[in-house]
């Protein structure tokens, strides 16, 4: 008799070996229908491979996270199956379930179309109404190489090769089409369903190397019902009317060219965003407590050496060797050149906490093909900032940097905020023990402050712990930007020391702390998450003053220097055009408010009012208006 324990602690006999097919049905015909996959004692497997002795076992169905990854998988297996059959000269190299969706890399000399993926869309779906049975089968690692090299799947084979001989692996059959995969999968191709689309494709180096061929990559997206797949692809579409690269050429905020890749060249109205963001985070942290400080941007490759950042991001990092042989780092953080900064003098457990604050410019190497807009860069403004305490002070500290970045977020539009526990990542530094004190006091600060989390299992930094804070913006699409990091590691390396209450040198703890994260991307997530319509404290330009007729020119450069004069960022638009025409034109550039003046205002001396996106306007006089703006101004982020 075979015994099956199932989630809520119930418990079904069999009489003979079953699997997840035979288990989901004794439940219901419901769960028999949904179910995808199962896990095995936490390990999961294809819904149709036998169990023959006790387990615990969940079903998992394909509306669950490993139901969708499940399902994900299996597109991207479609996919392949779908363009060997129309291409069959084509080779297939690897293709993951990715975030929302999918990817297959393939080699093949003629490049892909628009129409090319219609015509594979529409075959994968011809797959999925074959229903074909998918099959797991265990080979040898040589015997698969030959395999795949008699069909001329030379980068299969290369995958297969580096395998250690004598392993076994396994290849899912489905249809005439085979590929290497460890699993699980799908019992057949028609349980995949029909809500999948085909994106777009790109290129690819083989193995993310650029010495390497080029691939073509398509992209899809597969979900459990053809209602989610139908939210997603409006969002596609939202995203895509909010890119942030769109709209800052748009508003005229910056732009990117060749010549510095991964980096940004601000206009003067980006440049003054960028600072209006500064100004807001210097002084909410200036009130919490720290102190601003600046490091150099270029430091001995020695230091880098002691704190561990060359050896675990030494091939992220931008170096040079001067005449005199020095090797130099251009710093990919600031959180060195923080622990020499509370290095100098020494330091009483009564100057503890010890909260220091840097907007340091970093810089570190990402491969091109990964680079995007300002969501990706390789030189950007981290918002950074280091507490150095003692180990009872991380609670306190802790609860009140969480305090402190949910306030931020909330005050810049984002109530909707994820925390996931990050724990030691398999690159580290460190010894085990400190690693336990360090996450076990992450976890009791975490706790103390009544948040919800869930677990990043090892993705912690390569020096301690972290909490990390993932903001959900106006569409729904997630974007983690703020951290907590508790380090017992990097202190003691760079042989930072407080006099303790025993008159002994002790090492602090020191937690990392940033709320963008990095300006540049957050900057980016806010232009999409407003889709450019930014708070009116926010907005680099708040106000453009409308003439209507020429004999309005005069008041209206003398409303601008009103406006000036109270701080309030104005400009005019004294040109020969209709005033409608300059309504739509600066509407599309975003601007929060439009002042109309003709001969009528000029006499009253007041303003027509408009706001972005309103087709209505309120006549005031000019006092009224300033006033009105300014304490707008003034309530900042609760004014979102």
């Amino acid at each position: 008799m075979l015994t099956i324990e199932l989630p809520d602690g119930s418990r079904r006999e069999y009489p003979t070996p079953v699997n997840g097919v035979d288990i989901a049905s004794s439940i219901s015909r419901n769960l028999a229908r949904d179910a995808v996959a199962i896990r095995v004692n936490g390990e999961l497997r294809d819904l149709n491979r036998e169990l023959d002795s006790d387990a615990k076992v969940e079903i998992v169905t394909r509306e669950s996270e490993d139901g969708l990854e499940l399902l994900r998988h299996d597109a991207a297996h479609v996919l392949a199956e779908a363009v060997k059959e129309l291409w069959p000269d084509t080779q297939v190299t690897i293709g993951p379930a990715i975030e929302n969706g999918f990817y297959y890399d393939f080699a093949r000399d003629e490049p892909f179309t628009t129409e090319d993926l219609e015509i594979i869309e529409a075959r994968m779906h011809e797959i999925v109404k074959r229903d074909e049975k998918i099959e797991r089968e265990v080979w040898t690692r040589d015997d698969a190489v030959a395999f795949f090299r008699q069909l001329g799947e030379e980068y299969k084979a290369q995958i297969i090769e580096d395998i250690p001989a004598g392993d076994t692996l396994t290849l899912y059959r489905q249809g005439e089409f085979v590929d290497l995969c460890r699993g699980p999968h799908l019992p057949s191709t028609g349980r995949l369903g029909k809500a999948f689309r085909l994106l777009r494709v790109s290129g690819a180096y083989w193995r993310g190397d650029a010495k390497n061929a080029m691939l073509q990559r398509i992209y899809g997206t597969a979900w459990a019902d053809p209602k989610q797949l139908r939210v997603y692809l409006t969002q596609l579409e939202e995203a895509e009317k909010r890119d942030h690269r769109r709209l800052g050429k748009i508003m005229d905020l910056f732009h990117f060219q060749e010549e510095a890749p991964g980096a940004v060249f601000w206009h003067p109205k980006g440049w003054r965003l960028f600072q209006n963001l500064i100004e807001f985070m210097r002084q909410r942290q200036t009130a919490a407590g720290y102190e601003e400080i600046n490091t150099p941007e270029l430091m001995d490759r020695s230091l880098w050496e002691t704190s561990g950042h060359w050896e675990t991001f030494g091939e992220h990092m931008y170096t040079s060797e001067t005449e005199d042989g020095r090797n130099y780092a251009i710093k990919p953080m600031n959180c060195p050149g923080h622990v020499q900064v509370f290095k100098q003098g020494i330091t009483s457990y009564r100057d503890l906490p010890y909260r220091l604050a840097e907007f340091g410019k970093v810089h570190r190497y990402e491969p091109s093909g990964a680079l995007h807009g300002m969501m990706r860069v390789r030189a950007f403004t981290q918002d950074d900032a280091h507490i150095f305490c003692t180990t009872e002070q991380i609670t306190e500290e802790s609860v009140a940097v969480c305090e402190l970045i949910l306030g931020i977020y909330a005050d810049l539009g984002f109530d909707n905020v994820i925390v996931k526990f990050a724990d030691r990542p398999e690159v580290r530094v460190g010894e085990d023990k400190v690693w336990d004190a360090a996450e076990n006091a992450l976890k009791k600060a975490l706790e103390q402050s009544g948040l919800e989390y869930s677990y990043n299992p090892g993705e912690g930094a390569f020096y301690g712990p972290k909490l990390e804070f993932v903001l959900r913006d106006a569409i729904g699409r997630d974007w983690q930007c703020g951290t907590l990091q508790v380090d017992l590691n990097m202190p003691s390396r760079l042989s930072a020391t407080y006099i303790g209450e025993d008159g002994q040198k002790h090492t602090p703890v020191m937690l990392h702390r940033a709320i963008f994260g990095s300006l540049e991307r957050f900057i980016g997530i806010l232009i999409e998450h407003y889709a450019g319509n930014l708070p009116l404290w926010l907005a680099p330009t708040q106000v453009k003053v409308l003439t209507i007729t020429s004999d309005a020119d005069d008041y209206a450069s003398d409303v601008v220097k009103r406006l000036r004069a109270a701080g309030i960022s104005a400009e005019a638009d004294l040109r020969n055009e209709k005033i409608s025409y300059k309504v739509r034109e600066h509407s599309v550039t975003k601007t929060p408010v439009l002042l109309a003046v003709g001969q009528r205002e000029v006499e009253e001396q007041t303003v027509a009012v408009r706001r972005l996106g309103s087709k209505h306007q309120k006549v005031a006089s000019l006092d009224d208006a300033i006033e009105t703006l300014l304490a707008e101004i003034a309530s900042r982020g609760r004014a979102a």
